[in-house]
């Protein structure tokens, strides 16, 4: 066969002049970069975006919910959730004076292993939250929901009455909405101790991602005239009762420190058992919890004791949920540990709509905040095309730093 071209046959042709070689040579070199481009792998040609950061969590509550009460009912939840870009779950471990769990801590004190209704009879709710939730890559997050309190009727209540504190005139009952409860005293041993057992109890028995505390690990501040409190702080005032203004500042004071000394206790104990579980906290307002509820958090924080804070911010007016954002306890705290904003998403009785979702998560990234969470899972119903539209792809949860 005669060859019409290569190298033997243009350097064997007087008349192929230097232009026509420099073309030819072009010609060859720019058909080796498409060979070469067909066969690169497309990564190398373009990245892939960067995951993005961002903390997008569920609270999933027994109170006006049904999603705990079944396996299939949870599961599909957590599949819905995954589908739809969340990365965490928090469910409630601990409320209406049950264990959502079996739990032998619990059955000591209460006499019963988990909470009686039907639902969470004959499994362990957490233990397959867990094992679903990790397998869909969530993390979950068990949520202390009722902390020192409980319900005026409860078995916890009846069984321990001096584990009760009261106001100054001897009563007891704190409504709750439409609903009396009552507070366990957070400077007795004994209800200190059955609090560490409880989140010993987790931390050794379940591969948690963490444990969340919130507005309810304190104390309303009227409360606190029980006996063993009045005589615990007299053994420390020369024999001085408390004063009889519960908003007095020293009186203030005492109490929310020996509530920061069990938030220290609790932090100790879970790291004792499991080093790498995050503790968590979802309180109000700094000056408000301390205010209102003897809960100093802004210490707890300074002190390492919080290693992901989600602020409740549950307002109507968006500029009232702007300013908040813009708290000095926020700033703070977001220069070393993630901080998120809660956002309400509903109540039974009180429907948010999807565009004050959406304004408030906006918001939010505005202010280059750590991500999101929603009270509640059932209030998200009937959402799945807006929050589509606001988490269109995976995130991952942002990490203490």
């Amino acid at each position: 066969m005669k060859l019409n071209c290569g190298v033997k046959c243009l350097w064997g042709r007087p008349q192929f002049s230097v232009s026509r070689w420099k073309r030819a040579i072009a010609l060859v070199l720019v058909g080796l970069s498409l060979v070469l481009c067909i066969q690169r792998p497309v990564g190398a040609i373009a990245q892939s975006p960067p995951v993005p950061t961002e903390l997008r969590g569920v609270w999933l509550t027994n109170v006006d919910s049904e999603v705990l009460f079944s396996r299939p009912t949870l599961n599909n939840a957590l599949r819905r959730l995954r589908r739809l870009n969340f990365n965490t779950v928090y469910p409630t471990v601990w409320n209406w004076g049950y264990t959502l769990y079996p739990s032998a801590v619990a059955e000591r004190a209460i006499g019963q292993r988990v909470d009686p209704h039907p639902g969470l009879q004959k499994r362990d709710m957490l233990a397959q939250a867990i094992s679903q939730g990790h397998r869909l890559g969530l993390a979950v997050i068990p949520w202390f929901e009722f902390g020192f309190m409980a319900p005026a009727d409860s078995e916890l209540a009846l069984r321990h009455p001096d584990w009760l504190t009261r106001r100054r005139d001897g009563t007891q009952v704190v409504m709750e909405g439409i609903y009396p409860r009552v507070w366990l005293n957070p400077f007795h041993p004994e209800v200190q101790q059955f609090i560490l057992d409880l989140v010993a109890e987790l931390a050794s028995n379940y591969a948690i991602d963490g444990l969340q505390l919130d507005d309810h690990f304190g104390l309303p501040a009227e409360l606190g005239y029980d006996p063993y409190t009045i005589q615990l702080y007299q053994q420390e005032h020369q024999g001085k009762r408390p004063p009889d203004d519960s908003t007095d500042a020293e009186w203030t004071r005492w109490r929310a420190d020996r509530i920061s000394r069990v938030m220290a206790q609790v932090f100790h104990t879970v790291k004792a058992r499991k080093p790498d579980c995050l503790i968590a906290l979802s309180p109000n307002s700094r000056d408000y919890s301390y205010r209102a509820f003897l809960q100093d958090w802004g210490t707890w924080e300074r002190q390492g004791y919080i290693e992901e804070l989600i602020v409740q911010i549950y307002r109507d007016d968006l500029s009232s949920f702007e300013r908040e954002l813009t708290r000095a306890e926020i700033e703070m705290a977001r220069d070393h540990i993630p901080v998120a904003i809660g956002i309400l998403s509903g109540l039974k009785d009180l429907p948010i709509t999807t565009e004050q979702i959406r304004q408030q998560v906006a918001a939010v990234r505005r202010r280059a905040l750590s991500g999101v969470s929603f009270f509640f899972y059932e209030t998200l119903n009937d959402r799945d095309s807006a929050l589509s539209d606001m988490f269109p792809t995976a995130a991952v949860r942002p990490t203490v730093s």
